[in-house]
């Protein structure tokens, strides 16, 4: 008899705990842009479902050259856990190998336009969010660390933190690099296209203190110049923003922890506003 009560108490825990866990849901979104739909991991906390559903602070988290929409969740399984215990929505889009921009060249690459306004859009129009820029950040390595600084300095009015983990943050020392000349064209015939499309010429378009910037990487990183370059023109530009360069090179053991650091960021930011 009392082996019966005690499984039925097991069972009676765990249905409790499942039903208190984050929700991961894996979606085809339409880009009207693009004409087209593009893979979206929504990483969904407790708080943020059923019918008493509480409005949450939301971070967009890109992949870098090569990855998916399932990357980060790969790079960091403890994402649902991470969203329960701070009642935050992770979004990862697919960005294929775009760069985040809306290619010159090719109609159907708009992920500047999808990433910014058809994505943030849709996730405040299906799920419980603070639909505010005071609430929404956006991170990614590598390609993504690109792409959240260039969305979000473009985009100032959407986002309102911003973290580069590894970011190709200049992408004109690498002109054969990463398949950019797909969306840009060859460099040497296209110098102002590249000019135009790096995060380093965008900094005209911030004042201090209407971003909060992030800006990480490795000691080892083929991309740490660029990385410092960035960090003396935001001190020369009197921009504030945090800058952290730490042992370790361009490999997923850093993004593990780097993105650590980055929450932490955001955590600070949207505490700010509540």
């Amino acid at each position: 008899m009392e082996r019966k009560i005690f499984l039925f108490a097991l069972f009676l825990w765990a249905g409790c705990f499942s039903l208190n866990a984050a929700r991961v849901d894996t979606l085809m979104v339409k880009s009207p842009s693009m004409k087209n739909s593009v893979k979206v991991v929504f990483i969904l906390p407790d708080k943020a479902l059923g019918d008493k559903a509480q409005s949450c602070p939301v971070v967009y988290l890109l992949h870098g050259y090569g990855g998916n929409a399932k990357s980060w969740i790969e790079l960091k399984p403890e994402l649902p856990a991470i969203a329960d215990a701070k009642g935050w929505i992770f979004v990862c889009p697919d960005g294929k190998n775009s760069w985040y921009w809306d290619s010159p060249l090719h109609a159907d690459f708009r992920y500047e336009t999808f990433v910014s306004s058809e994505l943030v859009d849709y996730t405040d129009g299906h799920y419980a969010t603070k639909a505010d820029r005071r609430f929404r950040a956006i991170s990614g390595l590598s390609m993504g660390g690109h792409g959240a600084l260039w969305l979000s300095i473009r985009h100032k009015d959407t986002f309102g933190a911003a973290g580069s983990m590894s970011g190709g943050v200049d992408i004109r020392p690498f002109p054969d690099n990463w398949n950019m000349k797909d969306q840009l064209g060859e460099y040497a015939d296209n110098k102002e296209v590249w000019d135009n499309h790096t995060v380093m010429t965008q900094l005209d378009k911030i004042a201090n203190g209407e971003l909060a910037l992030l800006i990480d990487c490795g000691e080892d990183d083929f991309f740490l110049n660029v990385n410092q370059e960035l960090h003396k023109q935001l001190l020369q530009r009197k921009i504030d923003h945090d800058f952290i360069t730490r042992p370790g090179g361009h490999t997923s053991e850093y993004w593990n922890n780097s993105i650590d650091y980055h929450l932490l960021f955001f955590e600070k930011f949207f505490a700010k506003s509540n």
